[in-house]
């Protein structure tokens, strides 16, 4: 075991890096990437499996099905607080294979549980929260990886472990609707349901939408155990990495992280129910999986391009086509009972077409913001520790730049737990906005404002010429 732990790690010193380094990183962040793909699948699972619970029998309404989509974002966002320390106490290996293997509980009972008619809204809604475990990986995957790459490669290392994971987003819509429809392990399975709308029956083996990922998650904990290493360097108690708590900036980039990644998980949990209820003659799951493929493939572009431009700058606009691209969802929803909060333009009846199209514009900006915010926390962290030890010898820039390290470890793991709150608020203010107004129109709304705040936030602090902290 001892093997698995690395006493000498230097990214920064390109030898090291060159001859062995980058081997040694580059198997982390694959054995990583799975794991966190998994993660985000058993997370984001409910998104899919509430549109088919009225269909086999069971009785909730529209708010309580959104409730049930929006719940582990919840449970997963509050985990992410606990996990952002986790890795530089327990080690990364540890740490990966624990939290891997801990998805298999939810997944399992959720299995079950669709197949007794008699399972209650309660239970359903503890098996939901339990899938937060899959939500709370991503803080302590992300904070994982930072350690094992050097700066100038850290905004695409990251945005390969967050984009590709992110990825279990769009496989978890892909694949259970094409599971669900066939009886996948045989026998071993359990008996299928009747799923029924109007006059048309089918069978449904729902149970598949948590079977299916047991085998995975059991290799993917393998893996970790036997696969990744242990930085020494990277331990630190949970005292000192509190520190983060104290420092302006970690609070600045949790709030700009929510506008991107909150966006980007909430609108994938959200999505489906959305059209479902939107446009009731569209079969929601022929289409919901390609907003979160579309913003996971492009976060690693986002952390390229940034690595390349400059996050800030690249956040900055984001932001704004973000803004542009909600009015233009807002402008394309059916003129129904939403009050005054409809846009007065557009067509009466809605357009899908137009507005799958604003969607898919709204999860490529976040995909990109998701890249470029992750990309400024390292260098803004960098900048003040550097700042901070300037003039004070070479013992203390090295002391430096291993707080720093540390300390945008726990910021990117602690403003991913902040941020993944999207998961929750953005399902479950569509459904409030719904039961209140008639329409989703003010949650919306509400949505832009937001993001203007995040362009106000961006370009004093980071893009303007007089920024504090120019990245």
């Amino acid at each position: 075991m001892a093997t698995r732990v690395l006493t000498s790690w230097n990214p920064e010193d390109r030898t090291f890096w060159q001859t062995k380094g980058k081997r040694i990183a580059t198997r982390n962040l694959w054995i990583s990437i799975p794991a966190l793909l998994l993660a985000f699948a058993v997370w984001m699972v409910w998104s899919v499996v509430v549109v088919n619970l009225p269909h086999i029998g069971f009785q909730f309404t529209t708010n309580q099905l959104f409730w049930l989509a929006s719940v582990p974002g919840l449970s997963g966002a509050t985990l992410r607080i606990f996990y952002s320390f986790m890795v530089p106490i327990f080690g990364g290996r540890l740490w990966t294979t624990i939290s891997t293997a801990s998805l298999a509980i939810p997944a399992v009972w959720m299995g079950f549980a669709v197949q007794d008619p008699e399972t209650s809204y309660t239970t359903f809604l503890m098996i939901a929260l339990l899938c937060g475990f899959g939500g709370g990986n991503f803080a302590s995957s992300m904070a994982n990886i930072s350690f094992f790459f050097p700066k100038s490669n850290q905004g695409t290392a990251l945005g390969l472990n967050a984009g590709l994971g992110n990825l279990g987003v769009s496989v978890v819509q892909f694949v259970v609707p094409l599971v669900i429809t066939t009886a996948v392990f045989g026998a071993f399975g359990g008996e299928p349901q009747t799923w029924v709308e109007g006059e048309t029956t089918k069978q449904l083996w729902l149970q598949n939408a948590g079977f299916i990922w047991v085998p995975f998650i059991l290799a993917s904990t393998l893996a970790a155990w036997f696969g990744m290493n242990d930085i020494a360097a990277a331990k630190a108690s949970l005292a000192e990495q509190a520190v983060i708590f104290r420092r302006k900036h970690n609070w600045l980039m949790c709030w700009l992280y929510i506008g991107t990644f909150g966006s980007f998980i909430g609108y994938s949990a959200g999505f489906p129910l959305l059209i479902k209820t939107q446009f009731p003659g569209v079969d929601p799951l022929q289409y919901a999986f390609l907003g979160p493929l579309v913003g996971a493939l492009i976060r690693p572009v986002g952390g390229w391009i940034s690595d390349k431009l400059g996050g800030a700058r690249v956040t900055f606009w984001n932001f704004i086509v973000m803004a542009l691209a909600v009015i233009g969802v807002l402008y394309f929803l059916p003129k129904g009972a939403a009050g005054g909060f409809a846009l007065p333009w557009g067509p009466a009846e809605g357009s899908f077409p137009g507005f799958f199209a604003m969607f898919m514009l709204l999860f490529l900006t976040t995909g990109i913001g998701n890249g470029s915010t992750f990309r400024m926390i390292p260098i803004i962290f960098r900048t003040l520790h550097e700042r901070w030890s300037a003039g004070r010898g070479q013992a203390a820039q090295v002391e430096a730049a291993r707080n720093a390290g540390k300390e945008a470890a726990a910021v990117l793991g602690f403003s991913s737990a902040v941020a993944a709150y999207g998961a929750f608020f953005i399902p479950k203010s569509y459904g409030t906005s719904i039961a209140l107004t008639g329409g989703p129109e003010a949650a919306l709304w509400v949505f832009v404002a937001f993001y203007l705040t995040c362009i106000a936030l961006t370009w004093w602090f980071y893009s303007g010429r007089r920024a504090e902290v120019p990245c």
